[in-house]
């Protein structure tokens, strides 16, 4: 469904009053829950799946039900839900029905954001590994900020957290305008590319929205953006010329802050950082990834900005840990490596695989790759080819799109045609089981495996890693692989019997594989 988001005003998270969100068990509504139960307030949640995250909600003193019903709102003052809920959800039509208090999820997350100074971060990738990155720096200075990630920071294990300081840091969505709610006092903007077009239109709109987030920036505060991508120039010109405090980061020459001598390899990444000529020492993280040295300058600005010791930023980037699903290492079996990985934008994914080829070395790179969303892959079909093709293998699922409806010729038959090895390195699977079957087939000792795409495969690597086993151990799992047979209707259940949301999905809701009938938040 479509929201229309209002200003975020002076309602404070204590005002909600009892709270009910539906689909709590997805990272991003489950980020929520955890923040109002550690406040103090009383929360309930729905979701059709028991996840392994609810029970550290109950162990908090929230109350879940594996069930959507009208009877789960009795006592409730405030419903949440997301983007991905359809307007005729049986919850949010009864708390309608009953006059009960509606938010989206950025609005309740906003009302926990009052009286604190906020810290934003946009963009269409890097956001969540960003977002990570600010928090641990801040945290490493001792301010004890508050936090909404939308995933799971590696080490800390939860994707939020009630601090005492001043400080909130929020991951702020573009994919459906939400974060138009937010006033932060520091606004943080990855890049801006083309992405999320069902909700814009087009390029120039999406743009817009985000010289529209970055206006709402506290004028005490001040806007970063990355002088290295397009977008971000242009917007940082724009709001200058508007008489707004914006800096910049970046290999560029102009950048406020510049990197200099950066060095990526499987062990991690390094660089020199140095604002206005100055020298603010040398940054190391132990994930690799050129890519992933410039999220962590935006970090290294923004507590520079804030007055926040070098050291502590040196320090909290030297340990960083990653995020899941974001370059997480799965593990290893008959001598391959598993990774899995978020990527499913064109520039992520090249990101991700050039960073891999570091870590294969000499050995292959392997993709299985789950497309996301059919209006993504077929407008963007020849930059996502040409990213995949930076592997030696390439096995590819069908799109994951529910709700949509694939014309003929479009999808991931089309997809694979357009990715540009030899027919023998890459196949099209027409089901989840064949995959499995395909990499045991196809990756030798030495060889790196990422799974990659759509949040359904980030379940692939578990068993990619049971049948590597397996065929260490002397078996292998079987399964009739058709590359040109028709590929099962966009929407189809995915494994465990699910169906899914849309883009929300990876930020909440009851729209992963396991579930019965489920809905998105």
């Amino acid at each position: 469904m479509t929201a229309q988001f209002t200003p975020a005003g002076t309602l404070t998270a204590e005002d909600l009053g009892a709270v009910h969100l539906i689909g709590v068990g997805g990272v991003g509504m489950l980020g929520v829950a955890r923040l109002l139960l550690t406040r103090g307030i009383r929360v309930s949640g729905s979701d059709l799946r028991e996840w392994p995250s609810l029970a550290g909600l109950r162990a908090l003193g929230g109350t879940i039900y594996l069930s959507h019903e009208a009877t789960n709102l009795d006592g409730v003052d405030t419903v949440v839900y997301s983007s991905a809920i359809p307007s005729d959800h049986l919850e949010l039509v009864e708390a309608r029905r009953r006059g009960l208090r509606v938010l989206h999820r950025s609005e309740a997350l906003a009302a926990a954001m009052t009286g604190r100074r906020a810290v934003a971060v946009a963009g269409t990738h890097g956001k969540t590994t960003t977002t990570s990155m600010v928090t641990m720096v801040l945290q490493q200075a001792g301010v004890d900020p508050s936090f909404v990630i939308g995933g799971e920071i590696s080490e800390i294990g939860s994707g939020a957290h009630h601090g005492t300081g001043e400080h909130f840091v929020v991951e702020a969505d573009e994919s459906d305008r939400s974060f138009l709610i937010y006033r932060p006092y520091v606004s943080i903007i990855t890049n801006v590319e083309a992405d999320h077009l069902n909700t814009y239109g087009d390029y120039a709109t999406l743009e817009a929205a985000f010289v529209e987030f970055a206006r709402l920036t506290d004028p005490d505060g001040f806007i970063i953006t990355c002088a290295d991508d397009p977008g971000g120039r242009r917007l940082a010109e724009s709001l200058r010329a508007e008489g707004r405090q914006v800096f910049t980061y970046g290999e560029t020459a102009d950048a406020d802050l510049r990197l200099t001598e950066i060095v990526s390899s499987a062990r991690g990444v390094r660089y020199l950082a140095a604002i206005d000529g100055r020298s603010l020492g040398e940054f190391r993280l132990p994930v690799p990834g050129r890519h992933m040295g410039l999220n962590s300058a935006s970090a290294v600005l923004a507590a520079y900005l804030l007055k926040l010791p070098m050291e502590a930023a040196e320090a909290a980037l030297a340990v960083f840990p990653g995020v899941r699903r974001r370059f997480e290492r799965k593990g290893v079996a008959d001598g391959v490596l598993v990774y899995d990985e978020y990527a499913y934008h064109p520039t992520s994914i090249t990101l991700a695989m050039q960073t891999l080829r570091e870590v294969a070395g000499d050995g292959r790179l392997i993709v299985v790759f789950q497309p996301y969303r059919l209006y993504r892959t077929r407008d963007n079909q020849a930059e996502i080819a040409e990213a995949l093709a930076i592997a030696d293998e390439v096995v590819l699922l069908e799109v994951f799109g529910p709700g949509e409806l694939r014309q003929p010729g479009e999808g991931s038959a089309a997809l694979i045609a357009a990715v540009g090895l030899p027919a023998d390195r890459k196949v099209f699977v027409d089901s989840w089981e064949a995959a499995p079957v395909e990499v045991v087939r196809r990756a030798r000792p030495g060889d790196v495996v990422v799974t990659m795409g759509a949040p359904p495969i980030s379940l692939m690597g578990d068993e990619l890693l049971a049948a590597l086993g397996a065929r260490a151990n002397g078996s292998a799992p079987t399964a009739t692989v058709d590359p040109v047979a028709t590929a099962p209707v966009i929407g189809d259940p995915v494994p465990g019997g699910a169906t899914a949301g849309g883009d929300g999905a990876a930020l909440g809701g009851t729209v992963a594989p396991g579930g019965t009938a489920p809905t998105a938040g």
